[in-house]
This record gives C-alpha cells, sequence and structure tokens, in this order.
C-alpha cells in the first residue's frame, strides 16, 4: 500500500506552533538587545516634537550670470538640499523656498547642524586631477640652491629595475615625485597658459601629430613651487585661503592644493575629468576583501572613456604620479592611486574612510552643484513647546482609545481579549524597537503625522484578531468542538486579514510616494504597522490560539472563555450519515 500523505501545514504553524512562538520571541529579545546595544533607547523625534535648528540661506548671481536668480533654479536647488540632508541619514527635515531668493532649511535635534549647513550650501565643483607632486601639509623650509635630489648619473633604481625620475632641487627636499617642469611636459592637455574656453574649442578639432608641445613658461613652474612650498596646511583657516584660490583656478590650470585633513599639499595637473562625468556615487562596506567604507563610481558615457584614458596613463607612472586627486571646492578629499586602467565607467575609492565621510563625500558627487551660490543670512534654534504640546494631547487621545479598546474586548471576548492584549504588546514592542533602530540606521525620525499613523495602527491590529475570533466562532456555532474550529477558521481568516492589511499598505505606499515632507511620516509608520500586523496574526497569534486550544480553559467551553457554546447559540453536533453496509457474501461452513 502507498504510504498515506501528509497534509500540508499551514504558515500559522498549527503543526508546531511551540517553535513559531519561540520564533518570534527570538526575534523580539534580538532587537531589544540591539537597541540596547547601541546605547539608544528612545526613537528620534523631529524638529516638531524636539527642537531644532533653522537656517535661512541667501541665493546670489554667479559671476556673469546675472538671472540666475529664478524660480526653475530655485527648485532645483531646495531638491538638491533636500536630497543632500536626508543623505546625511537626516529624516524629517524640512526645505521650503522663502520669497524669491530665500531658502528655509529646518534640521532636527540631534543632527549635526555645522555640518548640514556645510552640505546644503556647498557648490560641488568636482574634478579629477592627476598628482605631479607632493608634500607633508606644513610650510616648507627655504629651498637651498644644490645638486639634484637624484644621482644624475646612476639614478635611483626601482624594483622593477627601471630609473625613477630625479625630483629638481628647486622644488625643495621635501616634496615626492618628478620635477614640475617634466610633469606638465608629459601631458600636451596640461599647459598652464590655455584657457578653458580655448581648450574647449581645440577637443573638438583634430591634433596636429607634427604640432610642438606647449611648455610651460620658467616663471610658471617656479611660481608653482614657490606656491607649494610657502603653504602651510595646518590650519583650518590656512586650509579655507589655499581651497579658495584653488576652486577660482580655471580647469585647464594646475593648482596647489590641500587635502581635507591637512597632512599633505599637492601640485596638480588640469582637470582630466569634470564632477559631471560622474553619474552616481554611493557609500557601502566591502565585507568581501575587508577594505571597510568606501565608495563606488559610476561614470556617464563620456565621462567614463576620459576615466578610463587617464588612469591608463597615470597606472604607468611611478608613485605619487600613479595617484589622481579628487578635488571638491579646491580641496582634495582623497588621492587615490592606480594600478591600471579602470574602464567599464564603475570604479571604486577605498582606504581609511569611516561611515560618515564615505556617506559625505558620495552624498556631494550623487547630487551634484547646485545651480546657485548661497551664503547663510540667519541660524535660529526651533523651540519644541507647541509640538510637545501636541504631542501630549495626541498621546492621551492615544491611551483613551486603547483603554475603550481594551474595555471592549474584555466585555465582548471575555477570555480571548488575553490573546488580543497579548498580540497588541507584541505589536507595541516590535513597532518601538524598530523605530529606534531605524533612527539610530537611516535616521528616521518621528514627527506628530507619524505618531498618529502609530495611533491609527491600533485599530487596524485589533481588526485583524477580531476577525480570526469571529471565524473561530462561527465554526463552533455550526457545532465543531473548538480544536478544529481553530483550524477550519484560519484559512479563512488569513485571507480576508491579508486583503484588508494589502488595502492598507497600498493606501500608505501610495501615500508615500505622491507626499512631501511629515505626510510622509504618517504614511511610512503606517505602512510599517500594517506589515507588523501581517507578522504578529501568523506568527505569534494563530500559533498561540492552537495552542490555548488544547487547554481545558478553552476546549470545554468555559463561559469565561469568550467561546461558551451556549451565548454563542450552538447548533447540534454534525453527525455523518449511516451508509447502508454491504451486502456480505455467506461463509462456507
Amino acid at each position: 500500500m502507498a504510504a498515506p500523505k501528509k497534509g500540508r501545514r499551514s504558515p500559522g504553524g498549527q503543526g508546531r506552533p511551540g517553535r513559531v512562538l519561540a520564533l518570534i520571541l527570538i526575534a523580539m529579545v534580538a532587537l531589544i538587545g540591539g537597541m540596547f546595544a547601541s546605547g539608544d533607547t528612545t526613537p528620534r523625534l523631529g524638529i516638531d516634537l524636539a527642537g531644532g535648528t533653522s537656517f535661512t540661506l541667501e541665493a546670489k548671481n554667479e559671476p556673469g550670470k546675472p538671472n540666475a536668480i529664478n524660480k526653475t533654479n530655485m527648485d532645483t536647488a531646495v531638491g538638491i538640499m533636500d536630497r543632500r540632508v536626508n543623505g546625511l541619514g537626516v529624516s524629517e527635515s524640512e526645505v521650503q523656498t522663502q520669497g524669491e531668493k530665500h531658502i528655509i532649511v529646518n534640521i532636527p535635534k540631534g543632527t549635526n547642524a555645522k555640518q548640514a549647513r556645510q552640505q546644503v550650501g556647498t557648490t560641488a565643483k568636482l574634478g579629477f586631477r592627476p598628482v605631479l607632486t607632493s608634500a607633508p601639509g606644513v610650510k616648507s623650509p627655504e629651498p637651498k640652491p644644490s645638486a639634484s635630489v637624484g644621482d644624475k648619473d646612476k639614478g635611483d633604481k626601482s624594483k622593477d629595475g627601471k630609473t625613477k625620475p630625479s625630483a629638481s632641487a628647486s622644488a625643495s627636499a621635501s616634496p615626492q615625485g618628478r620635477a614640475v617642469t617634466d610633469a606638465l611636459k608629459a601631458d600636451p592637455s596640461a599647459d598652464p597658459s590655455a584657457s578653458a574656453k580655448g581648450d574647449k574649442a581645440g577637443s573638438d578639432k583634430k591634433k596636429d601629430p607634427k604640432a610642438p608641445t606647449p611648455t610651460p613658461t620658467p616663471g610658471d613652474v617656479a611660481a608653482l613651487q614657490k606656491q607649494l612650498a610657502a603653504l602651510d596646511c595646518s590650519t583650518p583657516a590656512s586650509r579655507a585661503k589655499a581651497s579658495e584660490a584653488a576652486a577660482a583656478a580655471k580647469a585647464s590650470d594646475p593648482i596647489v592644493a590641500c587635502k581635507t585633513d591637512g597632512s599633505a599639499k599637492e601640485i596638480l595637473g588640469p582637470v582630466a575629468v569634470e564632477g559631471t562625468g560622474v553619474d552616481k556615487a554611493s557609500a557601502v562596506i566591502d565585507t568581501q576583501q575587508g577594505k571597510g567604507w568606501i565608495v563606488q563610481l559610476k561614470f556617464t558615457k563620456d565621462g567614463s572613456k576620459k576615466f578610463a584614458d587617464v588612469t591608463g596613463k597615470l597606472a604607468t607612472q611611478q608613485p605619487p604620479q600613479n595617484q589622481f586627486a579628487i578635488v571638491l571646492d579646491g580641496e582634495v578629499v582623497s588621492d587615490p592611486s592606480v594600478t591600471s586602467s579602470i574602464a567599464g565607467g564603475q570604479a571604486e575609492i577605498s582606504g581609511g574612510f569611516t561611515q560618515a565621510s564615505s556617506r559625505d563625500l558620495a552624498n556631494v558627487l550623487s547630487y551634484g552643484a547646485l545651480p546657485l551660490s548661497f551664503d547663510v543670512v540667519n541660524e535660529t534654534t526651533v523651540s519644541p513647546a507647541l509640538g510637545s504640546e501636541q504631542l501630549r494631547a495626541g498621546l492621551i487621545a492615544g491611551a483613551i482609545g486603547l483603554i475603550l479598546v481594551v474595555i471592549y474586548l474584555v466585555a465582548y471576548y471575555r477570555g480571548l481579549a488575553l490573546v488580543a492584549l497579548a498580540s497588541l504588546l507584541v505589536s507595541a514592542i516590535l513597532t518601538y524597537t524598530i523605530m529606534v533602530l531605524l533612527g539610530i540606521a537611516l535616521g528616521f525620525a518621528l514627527n506628530l503625522p507619524a505618531v498618529c499613523g502609530a495611533i491609527v495602527a491600533i485599530g487596524i491590529t485589533a481588526d485583524s484578531f477580531i476577525v480570526y475570533f469571529e471565524r473561530i466562532r462561527d465554526e463552533i456555532r455550526e457545532g465543531r468542538s473548538l480544536r478544529p474550529a481553530v483550524e477550519r477558521g484560519w484559512p479563512r481568516a488569513r485571507r480576508t486579514i491579508l486583503v484588508s492589511d494589502f488595502v492598507s499598505f497600498l493606501a500608505a505606499a501610495v501615500l508615500f510616494i505622491v507626499t512631501v515632507g511629515k505626510v510622509q511620516g504618517f504614511a511610512f509608520t503606517l505602512g510599517l504597522t500594517t506589515l507588523l500586523d501581517v507578522v504578529v496574526v501568523f506568527f505569534f497569534t494563530k500559533p498561540l490560539m492552537t495552542l490555548l486550544a488544547r487547554r481545558k480553559f478553552f476546549a470545554s467551553g468555559h463561559p469565561w472563555s469568550g467561546l461558551d457554546p451556549k451565548r454563542l447559540g450552538v447548533k447540534p453536533p454534525l453527525r455523518a450519515s449511516r451508509r447502508p453496509a454491504a451486502p456480505v457474501d455467506p461463509k462456507e461452513a
């Protein structure tokens, strides 16, 4: 005989409900443990509940663009600023225009206001420049005339046996790399006397291979070397002055720039790849090679070709000429080395990044340059007094609503009310811990509409329990005992609960997509609690009912169980119809 087929078990876990309950309890313990391990046990609050910082930015016209301040550019700037602030992990921020040339930015408490102010106002003039010479960030001593650093006859031998180009003594003893004159001659496009306009015009025409290579004048080279020696990158004031001068230089001119941390100063060649060549940048953690936090870059079609060309040339050079500097507003934010040509339009930057620094770099690179320049004209601290009063009133209203729900459940469902209350408690714990962890990981902040969404979710969650309880009671009215009633009522209740929650989640998703600002907080909380309702009903309420159906108090229909057959008007028990017995052949004696 063939073995009987095993029946399918529903996701509710009626086969082994204890394991399902243990699974969700373990998940709860893990979430709570993660919350306490993070050191933060309270959700982040929005600016309307916790206060924060508000600053006003005033737009100013760029040189040569007298009519740049218009509605289109202001709206574009608002969109970029909003994405930049949220890219810092700040949620529920407010960025909006005021008048014709002002933008108001509200940042919730707990955010680095100084960092946010720098991010939203940064013009993000980005360029990839080859490194020609590198030196420590402190001011170099005056160079003394002498012979060249490297042996003129023998030269410095590298590991592969090739002779390194020696630096000229006039560049000072501290800089590393080849002579600036040689470096500038290596690339015909590095003519410091060429203007940006001329560069662009010349790129459209084919270069004559017989044309002489432009050579920088000794005065230009000497000026760069003198500027490098005099530059001091050890103080913020000197770095700011140097970055201002470097940012004002033309893309076709070599510059002298400081690293953002002041550890080094460098002479950089002309811009090889413009910042507009970057299509997207993101900060991720490298788990495969253990590089820590890295920044992944994706270039446009034109930027990809230029980046492949310049990295191919740099890969043939010795350090530090095999490095390219990522220059943002006149400061070197990173100067990675290149070992081979990087084709395909994708690259990554690694080395010493923290989560914050990698995210900041990716954030600015991703969202591009502002169409206008802005000055911070006012900065104030926002008081949470009004929001706190509204929150208190909302919490009182929510508590009253919860008490009324509890009274109704106890009066109508009696013992089953314990199941509903336990499920509500589990849902509340999951919601709270997840919101705290989202605040830590993603910067999610609760505002007043988000709190309203959590209060509305109480009714949605309670409705799911009521649907299931009524299905069980309907089965008992048909004359079935509790254990089969629990299992037979589950498929019908499950379909109803899923359809109801799907409609609620769809409404929350549409509301989140089509709205902006604080209303998105309401939609996000509503969607999150709707998903948690499904988790709680499937992995807690259903297995708990399966276990309680085996207890005498509920199985016997105790008057206080909420499943009393008399109160439910039970019909006579179902009886199987008797079939006529088949004729039996007489047996022979």
